[in-house]
């Protein structure tokens, strides 16, 4: 029996429609990306591209800093101070700061306070550490939030003491509001069983939504007992456990940030007016050689698991712009953990790894072709990383738009937190030198 000719003969119309439809779900539903171009028709005239002079009048994009949760954060404080100190080389600055050079901080964990620390507004006006204070701050104290919810080192005397001394003596009375740029930092709220958000921007709106910096600190830190914190005015109430419980790569969280807040990003509309920089963990070895993983190793791993599936699906959103939009700051295979199972490493130890840390190349993901070597070591990225931080500073200075604009507080406070840290140099310097 013969077959009908529609059913036996292929029909190349409807193949290509089929096509184009299939084209569109994988680049806008799986993968994020919105290319205008997939929903025009061949016959159909094209946007105008943009020129170079609209190019040069553009404002500029929006520089986004990303900080995974990790059980010490050396290797993204050791990153930060290789390219804090980039900065000032090719700017002519020795005083250049982190913060100068980023529009929004996200941090998790460790990683929070690493940002709290580059991003809080210290009684000059500059921000309270510099990178290198940071990272002395961090080798000094052992400062080990560990993402899995066990705290470590120094971490673990300062929950011990009411009130985390260490925190209040860096921080004093600082807030959300005192921090020069939007901060996002994540924890897991027990009340509402759901990720909560710290952030500048619902701070300066009501003290309903600004805390205590310090005690964000020890709510992205928080181990297996929550941490109990109440905002500046006593109406929100936080049972918090760790951000890297909740959130351990908080990258997609500050882009999402970025787009949807336009009253301090109102031109950002997607990833190509974006640089994000994303600095892992540097936990690979997670076990330290241990035949049988603890609840907490395998905690880390899972944690682990979904920051690598966040940096993967943000490569993809970014396709074309990823090499010079989307940086990812990793290790492959080299813990700061003792390969006998100690938990216990040297700082010497552990600076030699940073090392070895930053000159590896790490693997990135390349759409339809996986995970693939980087061509650039750590080390290699951050410099090139530099150099596009100071094209775009340089840009920005001169355009007559602002890029960014910071909400200011609209609400006097109704608390006694004062809008300046107390904390004094020589206070940082005790705390941060080696």
């Amino acid at each position: 029996m013969a077959g009908s000719p529609s059913l036996m003969e292929p029909n190349s119309d409807a193949d290509k429609l089929s096509y184009e439809i299939f084209t569109i779900l994988e680049s806008k539903f799986l993968f994020g990306y919105d290319d205008s171009k997939i929903f025009l028709h061949e016959s159909a005239p094209e946007t105008p591209a943009k020129t170079p002079s609209s190019l040069e009048s553009s404002p500029g994009k929006i520089r986004i800093l990303s900080i995974d949760a990790s059980s010490d954060s050396l290797l993204a404080a050791a990153s930060l101070v290789r390219l804090e100190s980039s900065l000032g080389r090719l700017s002519g600055d020795s005083a250049a700061r982190i913060a100068d050079f980023f529009d929004i901080a996200a941090g998790s964990g460790t990683g929070g306070v690493l940002a709290a620390l580059l991003f809080t507004r210290g009684p000059d006006g500059r921000p309270l550490f510099s990178a290198d204070d940071a990272l002395c701050f961090l080798l000094k104290t052992g400062a080990v939030c560990d993402s899995a919810g066990e705290r470590k080192g120094l971490f673990r005397r300062i929950f011990r003491r009411s009130g985390g001394m260490t925190f209040r003596k860096v921080f004093g009375n600082a807030t959300l509001r005192d921090t020069l740029k939007p901060v996002l930092i994540p924890c897991y709220d027990l009340t509402s069983g759901a990720p909560f958000l710290f952030s500048r921007a619902d701070a300066v709106e009501a003290d309903t939504y600004d805390f205590l910096i310090r005690e964000v600190c020890t709510a992205t830190c928080a181990g297996r007992m929550a941490s109990e914190m109440r905002s500046l005015d006593g109406r929100a109430r936080i049972a918090a456990v760790g951000g890297g419980v909740a959130m351990p790569n908080p990258a997609a969280a500050a882009i999402t940030h970025v787009l949807h807040n336009k009253q301090e990003f109102p031109f950002a509309a997607g990833v190509d007016d974006l640089i994000v920089v994303s600095l892992g963990s540097g936990e690979q070895d997670i076990t330290g050689g241990c035949a049988t993983p603890s609840t907490a190793e395998v905690v880390r791993i899972a944690g682990n698991g979904m920051a690598d599936m966040v940096d993967q699906a943000i490569a993809l959103a970014f396709r074309q712009h990823r090499i010079n939009n989307y940086v990812r700051i990793q290790a492959n295979g080299i813990g700061l953990r003792s390969p006998k199972c100690s938990k216990a490493v040297s700082r010497e130890a552990k600076m030699m790894r940073i090392e070895e840390m930053l000159s590896q190349r790490n693997g990135e993901t390349v759409l339809f072709q996986g995970r693939k070597l980087a061509k650039e070591t750590n080390a290699e990225k951050l410099e090139r990383l530099a150099g596009e931080l100071i094209k775009e500073q340089d840009k920005r200075s001169r355009s007559s738009i602002p890029t960014v604009f910071i909400k200011q507080a609209l609400t006097p406070r109704t608390s006694s937190a004062t809008t300046a840290t107390t904390t004094t140099t020589s206070t940082r310097r005790s705390l941060g030198s080696p």
